[in-house]
């Protein structure tokens, strides 16, 4: 399982739906979780909304049969509801449901909201409900304490079925090898700085393993920046006049700031945070469309395969 997550704004449901994609590429069945209200998740699929039950983004390969993208909207209502009729106590749950009562308990018990989600996360972890699950995380900062709400539990409630629950999330999300983290961010000194902080309080509270970070709207290099533009157009056979050759000149000079900028944020995220980073360029559009997202996934699956290369750090 990874857990996706990252300040806001910094792209991490696109980088959620990019690694489902890439992971159905790969023959495998991917489902996406979204457990904080609506996002631009099922409108990268060309769907209007997430339900609480499975709904299918990507079909399968028709040829094989494997690789698809299903995903769903998890919230702490439906999450306590199910459990309880999974537990024989139907009647109970529509009524805590129909009287708001969840509202109540809630302020009664800090966390229990986010451990009803992540106990539902760790159930469909444990009955492989899909080859992979990636879960789209909230913004970092309510992040930490969404993921340290089990251990927050688990230190306030001594036993019963919340105690249980607690510690099953507990020892899910402190296995490395059932679940990581992914930090996203982008190559601006403000998101780096959050998300260094994020990742050493993870580690210190919450004791989960973290796997490559994810650097999002990367400006690419492009070919001839350097060359003056008055150059270029007599080498192309074009005229120009003043006022294009300036406005090109002005464009190259922001374009190629911007990506020094950003060259200095990758070396200082390598200096603080010494983890793997899988990097993924900006694309200069209004809203991401399904087509752009089959590009990243490629990119990433181009970068995952770098990083699987023997000496690669």
């Amino acid at each position: 399982m990874t857990i996706v997550a990252g300040k806001g704004g910094v792209g991490k449901t696109t980088v959620a739906a990019t690694l489902a994609l890439a992971a159905a590429r790969c023959g495998l069945r991917a489902m996406v979780v979204e457990v904080e209200g609506k996002s631009g998740l099922p409108s990268l699929f060309d769907h209007a909304e997430l339900p609480y039950h499975e709904l299918e983004l990507d079909p399968a390969d028709p040829a094989t049969g494997k690789g698809a993208v299903i995903a769903r909207r998890l919230t702490p209502d439906e999450a306590l509801a199910e459990y309880l009729a999974d537990h024989g106590l139907h009647r109970i749950s529509k009524r805590l449901t129909d009287s708001g009562a969840m509202d109540m308990v809630a302020a009664a018990t800090p966390g229990i909201k986010d451990v009803l989600i992540l106990g539902k996360v760790k159930q469909l972890e444990k009955t492989r409900a899909a080859d992979v699950i990636i879960v789209d995380a909230p913004a970092a900062g309510h992040a930490i304490s969404f993921l340290r709400s089990a251990s927050g539990l688990l230190d306030a409630v001594a036993v019963g079925p919340i105690h249980t629950q607690a510690a099953d999330v507990l020892g899910l999300l402190g296995d490395g090898q059932r679940c990581q983290v992914m930090l996203v961010t982008l190559p601006e000194e403000t998101p780096v700085n959050e998300l260094v902080e994020t990742a050493y309080s993870l580690e210190d509270q919450v004791g989960v393993k973290l796997g490559p970070v994810v650097v999002n709207g990367l400006y690419e290099d492009l070919d001839g920046l350097a060359v003056d533009p008055l150059d270029a157009a007599a080498a192309a056979g074009v005229e120009l006049d003043a006022a294009e050759v300036d406005r090109l000149r002005r464009a190259a000079t922001f374009r190629n700031r911007r990506r020094a900028l950003q060259e200095e944020q990758l070396e200082r995220l390598d200096r603080e945070l010494p983890l793997p980073q899988l990097r993924l360029p900006y694309r200069f559009v209004p809203e991401l469309a399904r087509h752009e997202i089959d590009d990243l996934a490629g990119l990433l699956l181009d970068e995952l395969g770098e990083l699987a290369e023997p000496g690669a750090t």
